[in-house]
């Protein structure tokens, strides 16, 4: 399975979790865990997501979710798990 993080980040307004849910939801593909807080009006969300049953390309995607972002204000960006797990094998 790879495992796509996705990030959410900007000021809170109501819909964000929502419009990011649906879209997913959408395009079959699965939220593994998810965490959001809110500090001082400012949303973060960080989600693991398993897109393999997902008919969209990872490109796809990352645009379409950069698109919903800034319609709705916040950052949307998607990194793949394996730049992480890289990362920490140097």
């Amino acid at each position: 399975m790879k495992k796509t993080i996705i990030t959410v980040v900007g000021k809170d307004t109501v819909g964000i979790i929502a419009k990011v849910c649906t879209y997913l939801a959408e395009n079959n593909i699965n939220i593994l865990d998810i965490s959001q807080t809110i500090v001082q009006d400012y949303f973060n969300m960080m989600m693991i997501v398993d897109a393999n049953k997902s008919a969209k390309p990872f490109s796809d995607m990352a645009m379409e979710l950069d698109k919903i972002g800034e319609d709705i204000g916040v950052k949307i960006t998607c990194q793949l798990e394996d730049i992480f797990n890289k990362m920490h094998r140097i």
